[in-house]
């Protein structure tokens, strides 16, 4: 009860906060932008969300990330949305490094147990693949920017973007993925939508006790079982912290700090042994999941670049409501007037100026 209670509070003090700088006077389309997790955020919708429209079919997927985009946009309220896909072969360069990187991915599990699939798992499939197009066709009705570019992942484009284009902007990154809070700084913070928490330095540092300067060091310790990225067995937590303490200091502890530590150490605590034999894994993972220094081909850079500076594209408020009564939706959002306001709020942006 008082746990949930210190959330509330919390959650509170933090709309208190984006009412604070709200008032702060936006003059430029790319002052305080939020940058999406696309497919991370139609996955998590798709397998936790059953609902279905007038005739019983599964729009999970798709009404879950407008939703979750919808709530977050309100409670951010940003100048500017890009919104994030990953690329085709957008996992090549990391399959290149590991060829077992996202390997579990494969596995054919149902997503969504909540869903009459049938008796065949392919129908699950199908379903994702034209809740995702359909979703696509949505979004491009909205003021919003999408940026897909082949041969690359999300992840990295959504680091480049906050790191090098819009490196004057507040962002706001919207994502699960426990990775980008190594981005984390004065000007780049992470939104959690489904912890409805947004992550400051503060933030990061009381929940893992690490700033968040030093989140890659520990997060190539672990590992990423959704990528499929095995980490040094034994490095939890609260394993790290007690026997590597420099990592909760608020300078720079990096991969390298963290081998010379443990190669000049003479103790036999296990992990720290683990550690020592596990050089070359830490080294594979740091190249798998840091997003700071990405080596992104030229080309690669023009088109992301191309895609964020292009002209935001107007919100087309007839044409998506004539699609929602067409995919018969009104079920899931019964106010579609009162619901597309803060689409109406984003589309003002568009004519001001970029930095």
């Amino acid at each position: 009860m008082n746990s949930n209670k210190g959330l509330n509070e919390k959650f509170i003090s933090f709309l208190d906060q984006v009412k604070d700088e709200e008032r702060k006077s936006v003059t430029h389309l790319n002052d305080r932008v939020l940058i999406v997790d696309g497919l991370n955020t139609f996955i998590r919708s798709f397998a936790v969300n059953p609902a279905i429209n007038e005739d019983g079919l599964h729009i999970g997927g798709m009404m879950g990330f407008l939703k979750s985009l919808r709530y977050t946009s309100d409670i951010i309220k940003p100048s500017r949305v890009i919104v994030v896909f990953d690329g085709k072969n957008g996992s090549g360069r990391r399959q290149k490094i590991y060829p077992g990187y996202k390997g579990t991915r494969k596995v054919k599990q149902r997503l969504n147990r909540n869903v009459d699939w049938g008796t065949a798992p392919q129908d699950e499939q199908q379903s994702m693949k034209q809740q995702m197009g359909r979703l696509i066709e949505y979004l491009e009705q909205l003021p919003l920017t999408l940026v897909c570019v082949d041969g690359i992942e999300a992840d990295d484009t959504m680091a480049y973007i906050s790191q090098q284009v819009l490196k004057d902007s507040d962002i706001f990154i919207m994502s699960t993925d426990k990775d980008f809070l190594q981005l984390v700084d004065d000007r780049v913070k992470v939104w959690s939508p489904t912890k409805k928490k947004l992550y400051t330095k503060r933030e990061v540092l009381e929940e893992f006790g690490i700033p968040s300067r030093n989140i890659l060091t520990y997060r190539i310790l672990d590992g990423d079982k959704s990528d499929n990225i095995n980490g040094i067995q034994g490095a939890g937590l609260k394993t790290i912290i007690k026997y590597v303490p420099q990592i909760t200091e608020d300078k720079d502890f990096t991969a390298k700090d963290l081998l010379d530590f443990v190669n000049n150490t003479d103790s036999k605590i296990k992990v720290l042994e683990n550690i020592k034999k596990g050089s070359n894994l830490l080294k594979r993972n740091y190249l798998l999941m840091q997003l700071q220094n990405v080596d992104i081909p030229n080309h690669t850079k023009m088109k992301i670049q191309g895609a964020v500076n292009s002209k935001v594209p107007q919100l087309i408020k007839y044409k998506f409501q004539t699609m929602f009564l067409k995919d018969k939706l009104t079920s899931a959002i019964p106010n579609l007037d009162n619901w597309v306001m803060e689409f109406v709020r984003l589309d003002r942006f568009r004519g001001l100026s970029d930095r």
